[in-house]
């Protein structure tokens, strides 16, 4: 329910993204009758018995995978571990790269796919680790909850950029009449971030957000105060991140900072970013 959310937080569709999109799903045949142009960020949750060919694309007569029908959009994978382990892995190189190349005796295509990865699993087999409410005991075993996570590889897990644990919502918060912050004031704020995104990389054609910083971009944008590289610095050595991890993070601090309005990275931004790699420290 929370990742149908997301494409309504995201800032519009630009002209641009409007057209790449609308382009991918006139090759696989999805525009509805009249419709011209996509105008609502798409939003893909295939089922984990997909294929690698239907999430990637391909076929005799190759066509765009889900990926790509995600483009500029959103792509949920709900019970992550789930899906096939040549499945996962050939998300590498989409999230790698934003694009994905069918090759083929014939002929060789290339389908854009620049999507947001959501993704959701249980913490352990039995779904109860870490439960705060008390009511159920985990009854997995160390060894369970290693080879249950283990589904899933480093070099994926390290192209995903925030790992969150999301606990159990209590009946008090279900049923309260309070509401939370409106999609459309998120929207916003996120809105505004994406301006200074777009302004920052003017000069950049092709990149328009801070995900689709090249390491020559990071060296440029994502500049430290001495506080916050000290603090990097210690992350860095004591969850061993991966090069890869680590301009992941830097490429989210920068977010952070540009959320807060902020020109240089602070160490609140750096901490935030770090706190999003919850599968990056060892299973309790």
């Amino acid at each position: 329910m929370l990742a149908r959310r997301l494409p309504t937080v995201l800032p519009e569709l630009s002209l641009a993204e409007a057209l790449e999109t609308t382009k991918i799903h006139s090759v696989a045949g999805l525009l509805a009758p009249g419709e011209s142009l996509i105008a609502v960020r798409p939003f893909r949750s295939p089922h984990h018995t997909i294929s690698d060919a239907g999430l990637i694309g391909g076929g005799s007569y190759p066509r765009p995978g889900e990926v790509s029908l995600a483009h500029n959009g959103v792509l949920f994978l709900d019970e992550l571990p789930e899906f096939r382990t040549n499945v996962l892995e050939a998300l590498r190189q989409p999230l790698e790269d934003g694009s994905v190349t069918i090759s083929r005796a014939a002929m060789s295509l290339a389908y854009p796919a620049r999507f947001m990865l959501a993704a959701a699993m249980n913490p352990c087999p039995c779904g109860y680790l870490g439960d705060r409410g008390g009511a159920h005991a985990c009854v997995c075993t160390p060894v369970m909850v290693q080879h249950y996570r283990a589904r899933l590889s480093g070099p994926l897990l390290d192209r995903i950029d925030m790992h969150l644990d999301v606990p159990a919502v209590r009946y008090r918060e279900l049923s309260a009449e309070r509401g939370g912050e409106p999609s459309a004031a998120i929207r916003e704020r996120c809105a505004r971030a994406r301006l200074m995104q777009r302004e920052r990389f003017a000069a950049r054609p092709g990149i328009f957000a801070n995900a689709h910083m090249a390491p020559r971009d990071i060296r440029v944008h994502c500049q430290l105060t001495a506080a916050a590289d000290a603090l990097l610095r210690t992350a860095i050595a004591r969850l061993s991140l991966s090069a890869r991890a680590y301009h992941r993070v830097l490429k989210l601090a920068r977010t952070v900072a540009d959320l807060a309005g902020a020109a240089r990275i602070e160490p609140a931004h750096v901490s935030e970013a770090i706190q999003y790699r919850s599968l990056d420290r060892p299973a309790r």
